[in-house]
C-alpha cells in the first residue's frame, strides 16, 4: 500500500487513509510475489545463484520462513541478506518515540499503548524508511542477553523514580529495536548456547524475558541467519532446537567458472578511475587471475575446508592494476598494460586470504602463492597452444623445440620489473621463435594481447619444466633447463 508518508502524521490520518497492519514477512512475500509475476530480477548483483541459492532463497521467503545461509566465507552470504530489504515496503508508518518501531494499530510497548491511550487519534506517527530496517549483529563469544534482548537500567529507574518492578525500567536490547525490520546475525555457531537458547521463544512465540519480567511481545522480525560449515568443528555448533526453529537452511557456493567469477570481481574492485584509465588489463590476465581462486580451492597446501573466499580475486586484481600503475609512474609513463610478471604484485593479497594445511605452513605462504600462480598458468596454457605431454617417446619432437632450443643456446632472457613497455616489448620479440609459435596457434589474438601471452608461453613451459624461472630482486629470468642445472654445478 503506497501512502503519502509526507501528509500522515496522526493515527486519525492513518486511519482514514486506509491502512491496515501488515507483517513483515507477509510484506516481503506479497513485494517477491510483485516481482516474480513481473519477471523483475530480485536479487540484483549477485553472480552465479540465478538456479541455485536464489530460487531457494524465494522459496523461503514465499514460505514465511526465518533463514539460515549456510557457506563458506566470502560466498555473498550477507550481501543476499542486505538486497532483501529491496523487497520491503518503501516506508512504513510506527509511532513516534517507540524504541521499538510500534505498529500504530497494533502498538506492543507500554509507552506506545499510554500514548495511544492518552491522545487517540491525534497521536503522533513518524516512518521508517526500508533502508533503515536492515540490522546486522556478529555473532561473537562475547555477546550477552542484554546486548540482544535487554536489561534493567538502574538510571533510567533512578531518573523516573521507578521501582525495579515496573517494565518501564527495562532497556531495550537489538532484537526489540529491530521489531517490524530484517535482523541478521552473522556466524551464528559462534554465539554461546545459553546465548542460542534465548533465540528460542522470540522465534516461536515473541516472548522475553528480561531479569524476571516476562514480557509479552509478539516481535515482528525477519531473522536471517549465516554460518559457516567449520564452525561446526571447529568453535562452536547451532544448538538443534534453534536449528529446528529455523524454516529453511540454504547453502551457498563459489562462482562454477570463470566467467561468473570475472563478473563479481569486476563489480566488486574498488579502483580509481585513473588507474582503470591508465592500465590496459587483457582479457586474459583476468582468467589468469580468477584461475588462481579456482587453484587454490583445490589445493593440497590450502584448507579446503576454510575456503577461498571471492575477496581473493578482488584484492588480488586491486594489487595487479597497482603493480602496473606504479611502474607506469616511475618510468613517467601515461599507459602502461598489465603484464604476466606483474603477477608478484597479487601475492601478498593471496597470502593473506589463504588458510593453509600442515603441509603448506612447511612451504610457507609465499611459496604457495607462487605455486598456485603457476598452477594457473599450467591449467589455462591448454586453450591457448597444444598440451605438452608428461610421458612420450624419447625422440618425440614438439612444438616448442625450437624456442627451448634457443635457449639452451643463449645465456638467458631477463624481464625486468621496471622495463617500460617498449624495453618489454623488444625484450621479447627479441625471441623469434615466439613469434611464429603465436602465428602458427593463435594468428588473431587481439594485438594488445599478444605480449601477455607471449609471457604465458614462456611461464606455461617453465610450469612443465621444460625451462626454468627464477625471481630476483629487479624481475625474472628464464634460462634452458639444463643448461642452468649444468651451470649450476
Amino acid at each position: 500500500m503506497n501512502l503519502n508518508h509526507k501528509k500522515i502524521k496522526t493515527l486519525g490520518e492513518l486511519k482514514a487513509a486506509g491502512y491496515q497492519s501488515k507483517s513483515i514477512k507477509d510484506e516481503l512475500r506479497e513485494n517477491l510475489r510483485e516481482k516474480i509475476k513481473n519477471g523483475d530480477e530480485t536479487f540484483q548483483g549477485v553472480w552465479g545463484y540465478e538456479d541455485s541459492v536464489i530460487p531457494e532463497l524465494e522459496r523461503a521467503i514465499l514460505s514465511r520462513h526465518n533463514i539460515n545461509l549456510l557457506g563458506l566465507r566470502g560466498q555473498a552470504k550477507t550481501r543476499l541478506a542486505r538486497l532483501m530489504v529491496h523487497l520491503l515496503d518503501e516506508w512504513i508508518p510506527f509511532v513516534e518515540g517507540s524504541e521499538i518501531n510500534d505498529d500504530p494499530l497494533k502498538p506492543m510497548s507500554r509507552y506506545s499503548r499510554e500514548l495511544i491511550k492518552e491522545k487517540g487519534d491525534d497521536t503522533p506517527i513518524s516512518w521508517l524508511h526500508r533502508e533503515e530496517r536492515f540490522y546486522e549483529k556478529l555473532a561473537t563469544p562475547d555477546v550477552t542477553v542484554a546486548d540482544l534482548i535487554g536489561d534493567v537500567d538502574p538510571i533510567k529507574a533512578a531518573n523516573l523514580k521507578l521501582s525495579y518492578a515496573d517494565d518501564r525500567v527495562i532497556h531495550f536490547g537489538m532484537i526489540p529495536r529491530a521489531n517490524r525490520c530484517i535482523f541478521v546475525i552473522n556466524e551464528l555457531p559462534d554465539l554461546q548456547a545459553r546465548i542460542q537458547v534465548s533465540l528460542f521463544n522470540i522465534l516461536e512465540e515473541g516472548d522475553i524475558q528480561i531479569r524476571g519480567f516476562k514480557l509479552r511481545l509478539p516481535l515482528d522480525i525477519q531473522f536471517v541467519f549465516t554460518a559457516n560449515p567449520e564452525d561446526y568443528t571447529n568453535r562452536g555448533s547451532i544448538v538443534t532446537p534453534l536449528k529446528d526453529r529455523i524454516g529453511s537452511q540454504i547453502l551457498t557456493h563459489y562462482p562454477d567458472d570463470i566467467v561468473t567469477a570475472r563478473k563479481i570481481t569486476e563489480q566488486e574492485s574498488k579502483l580509481d578511475k585513473r588507474q582503470t584509465d591508465a592500465v590496459y588489463v587483457p582479457d586474459i590476465a583476468k582468467d589468469l587471475l580468477e584461475q588462481i581462486s579456482f587453484e587454490a580451492r583445490n589445493s593440497e597446501y590450502v584448507d579446503a575446508k576454510s575456503g577461498v573466499s571471492a575477496r581473493t580475486s578482488i584484492s588480488a586484481f586491486e594489487n595487479l592494476l597497482s603493480t602496473a600503475e606504479r611502474r607506469a609512474l616511475l618510468n613517467g609513463a601515461e599507459k602502461t598494460m598489465v603484464r604476466l610478471s606483474d603477477f608478484v604484485g597479487v601475492v601478498p593479497a593471496i597470502t593473506g586470504k589463504i588458510e593453509l594445511v600442515y603441509e603448506g605452513e612447511q612451504e610457507g605462504a609465499d611459496a604457495v602463492a607462487a605455486i598456485l600462480i603457476d598452477d594457473a598458468v599450467k591449467s589455462l596454457f591448454p586453450e591457448y597452444f597444444p598440451k605438452i605431454e608428461k610421458l612420450k617417446k624419447k625422440d618425440a619432437e614438439t612444438p616448442y623445440d625450437e624456442l627451448v632450443h634457443w635457449f639452451f643456446q643463449g645465456e638467458g632472457f631477463e624481464l625486468l620489473d621496471d622495463f617500460t613497455d617498449e624495453e618489454y616489448k623488444r625484450a621479447l620479440d627479441r625471441i623469434p621463435q615466439l613469434n611464429q609459435l603465436i602465428k602458427q596457434y593463435q594468428p588473431d589474438f587481439p594485438e594488445a594481447d599478444v605480449y601477455f601471452l607471449k609471457e604465458l608461453l614462456l611461464w606455461g613451459l617453465v610450469a612443465h619444466k621444460k625451462l626454468s624461472k627464477n625471481r630476483f630482486s629487479e624481475g625474472y629470468q628464464f634460462k634452458d633447463l639444463y643448461g642452468s642445472f649444468i651451470s649450476g654445478l
